[in-house]
């Protein structure tokens, strides 16, 4: 049995369609299956992805079928040594990581109110201090969070909650039509805002987009993807229900 099939026994065991994974991860859509079908070899980029996303899956068993399918705390000292010199071949991976514990990545919280510019939220190269960490288990990789000030996704989201964001550039190629997504947009007189918004296929050409609110009381508009300076897939939202 090959790599690609016991990925598929794990994804099966979360509960995870191969479509969704490869939608949240980069990957090209189809592409898990097709090596399914093909029976064919993981390379070693894909292999780090699966790996890097996949926090509680074992390397040493998607590699080798050895172990559990799941990390414990200590699978890295169970295995022998010929198992560990051959993970090691195999994936840079599992090298660098296979003394260490399962590790939850913790993601930076953002005050977009005191940003500098709500576009450092987007860049590539954020210099703005985060205030707090977020951790969740079996979150797929995110870059950041912010809390929300408006009600215009009321009552999925209100003022106050938090959306974890993972980036991607502002094309019309990279949106995934009826998500939602954390923008930051330009209007027409040069003001900057950032808001969270279902993002559709606008009527008036494949250069606009729609954005959507799910507050009823709050209108639609359509923008030209031009005016979106930063664009990021919510991945996660979070709600405090109360400080008691």
């Amino acid at each position: 049995m090959k790599a690609i099939e016991r990925f598929y026994q794990y994804l099966e065991y979360k509960g995870i369609k191969s479509t969704r994974f490869e939608k949240d991860n980069g990957l090209s859509n189809g592409y898990l299956g097709t090596q399914l079908k093909r029976n064919g070899n993981l390379g070693e980029e894909i292999l780090n992805k699966l790996i890097n996303n996949c926090l509680d899956i074992n390397p040493a068993w998607l590699l080798t079928g050895k172990g559990s399918m799941v990390k414990t705390d200590n699978y890295a000292q169970n295995l022998n040594r010929d198992d560990s010199n051959y993970l090691e071949e195999q994936s840079p991976v599992f090298a660098a990581t296979k003394s260490k514990k399962l590790q939850k990545p913790s993601i930076p919280l953002y005050n977009i109110e005191t940003a500098t510019s709500a576009a450092t939220i987007f860049s590539d190269e954020n210099s703005e201090e985060f205030i707090d960490e977020i951790t969740i288990p079996n979150l797929p990789k995110c870059d950041g969070a912010v809390y929300i000030s408006s009600d215009s996704m009321y009552p999925l989201l209100k003022s106050g909650d938090i959306v974890i964001y993972k980036k991607i550039a502002a094309t019309i190629e990279n949106i995934y039509w009826g998500e939602m997504y954390l923008i930051s947009l330009l209007n027409a007189d040069k003001e900057e805002y950032v808001m969270v918004k279902w993002i559709q296929k606008s009527e008036k050409g494949d250069e606009f987009v729609k954005l959507v609110s799910e507050n009823k009381f709050h209108e639609s508009k359509d923008f030209h993807i031009d005016t979106i300076t930063g664009l990021a897939l919510v991945k996660a939202s979070i709600r405090i229900n109360t400080t008691l």
